[in-house]
């Protein structure tokens, strides 16, 4: 029997493994701290040290008998600039610097950018960013073979630092060909989910489903990166095709102004929790821990914040990957949420969303799903239910109750393991794994004798308990029952 993974905290917590965290024994602490899913930023390393991590993270996972699931995180488009060198450039405010094409060697005078569209997708009055944002350069005019531009923010540029241009004008394609190769590559390696990055429509996830659905695999649930102001724009429709999604703030807060990124997160977040697709905040969350043994102020505000805006997941990047204690990280990432969870205004945002109509299929499953889910969060409320149990084999009624934010202890009986890995980055759900059984009455008895002898309920209490034919398969879910425990 599979341990239950009961935490003080709700919201979820992803942690990206790196060089600071991928031997056994940090894997194995970061698990007891609270990770719920593993994150693999394709974007660094090569596929071989990626696998091999894969391995580490599933070996520590079984030891420590938890359901954590990984995440694949996929480059995606990336246009860079000519090498700096290791020393690198200092360039200052007000200097005159050229972009051309090519991948020649960079200075002070000439940024040589490894994009064949660069003359054709800036314009006079452009932002241009390098690296992480910092850097800004301002463009004065389109020349016949170059860009000519005035230096806004200034800095030291080392390496291949990334060149941010206009993103509603690129001509790079999402899913790349690499993408591809990448995500058959995790797919076989059996990630729970694969992150597509820069997403900008909904045809970008059809593209890597297709390519896996054709390939013969299982396909990973999917999440969009939402880093451009066209993701931002076409996000209804993206949402619909989601298995998640991911506001990436750093590219995003390169795409639009700085000032609209903490607007954007919290339509994005709405969006999301309305549809009952899990949504993941991320980037620069706790980042003075990469090397700091404790936050700023203003990171516990923004932590504290995404839980206020009802986010299903915080993500950790180099704070884990690299940072000087990731265990701590994650320690700290709970407590903050713990504490932002006791003032978050729950039975408020679950009244709110009874009220929210969402679009229905033809044959109106979703519409059922989303009417037993509203009846099962008010009957909670008025009985003072412990639990609701959702018994579930793809986890989407699970995902459709998250959404109302209930105070009761929200339980996934499911008898498939990889959709209760999946479940791990829904909000407040804790996986339950129970057999297979023929009967609703069956299903509904064993799982909630399943709920009391974990520890999840007990004499006295009222259990709501969602269910339907377990002969029917998907959809079928269309029984609510109210189970007083003896």
């Amino acid at each position: 029997m599979k341990t239950v993974d009961v935490k003080p905290h709700r919201t979820k917590i992803v942690a990206t493994v790196g060089p600071a965290s991928d031997a056994h024994e940090q894997l194995t602490g970061l698990i007891n701290a609270g990770v719920d899913v593993f994150r693999l930023n394709l974007s660094h390393g090569g596929l071989d040290s990626h696998l091999e991590r894969l391995a580490r993270i599933r070996a520590a996972c079984l030891e420590a008998d938890r359901p954590v699931a990984i995440l694949a995180d996929l480059p995606g488009p990336k246009i860079r600039a000519g090498s700096f060198g290791e020393t690198g450039v200092v360039v200052s405010p007000g200097q005159e610097i050229s972009l051309m094409f090519g991948s020649a060697e960079s200075n002070g005078s000439v940024i040589h950018v490894e994009y064949a569209g660069l003359l054709s997708d800036v314009a006079a009055g452009d932002r241009v960013a390098l690296g992480d944002g910092d850097i800004t350069l301002g463009v004065v005019e389109v020349r016949a073979d170059s860009v000519h531009t005035i230096v806004r923010t200034g800095g030291r540029l080392r390496g291949k630092p990334g060149v941010h241009l206009p993103g509603d004008r690129l001509q790079l394609a999402t899913p790349t060909d690499e993408d591809l190769v990448l995500a058959v590559e995790m797919a076989t390696a059996g990630v729970d989910f694969l992150a597509v990055s820069f997403v900008r429509k909904a045809a970008d996830l059809l593209k890597v489903r297709g390519a896996l659905v054709a390939a013969g695999l299982v396909c990973p649930a999917l999440v969009a990166k939402i880093e451009t102001r066209g993701g931002v724009e076409e996000l209804t429709s993206i949402i619909e095709v989601a298995d998640a999604v991911m506001v990436a703030r750093g590219d995003l807060g390169i795409d639009c102004p700085l000032e609209e990124v903490p607007h954007l997160q919290k339509r994005i977040i709405r969006e999301c929790v309305e549809a009952g697709v899990p949504v993941i905040t991320a980037t620069q969350m706790l980042e003075s821990m990469i090397k700091a043994p404790a936050p700023t102020r203003a990171e516990v505000s923004d932590v504290a914040n995404a839980v206020f805006d009802g986010t299903d997941a915080v993500m950790l990047s180099g704070e884990t990957a690299i940072g000087d204690q990731p265990v701590l990280v994650i320690e700290t990432m709970g407590r903050i949420i713990e504490a932002a969870e006791r003032q978050a205004s729950y039975l408020q945002w679950g009244s709110r969303l009874g009220r929210v109509q969402r679009r229905t299929d033809s044959e109106g499953e979703l519409l059922v799903t989303q009417a037993l889910t509203h009846a099962a969060w008010q009957a909670s409320i008025d009985v003072a239910a412990r639990a609701i149990v959702c018994c579930t084999v793809t986890g989407r009624t699970a995902r459709a109750m998250a959404r109302f934010r209930p105070l009761a202890t929200l339980i996934a009986a499911s008898p498939d393991d990889a959709a209760a890995r999946r479940l791990a980055l829904v909000w407040g759900v804790i996986p339950l794994m129970v057999g297979t059984y023929r009967s609703t009455d069956e299903l509904v008895w064993q799982s909630v004798e399943r709920v009391v002898l974990s520890g999840l309920a007990g004499p006295g209490d009222h259990v709501l308990v969602l269910a339907g034919d377990p002969l029917s398969g998907y959809g079928s879910t269309d029984v609510m029952r109210v189970v007083r425990v003896r």
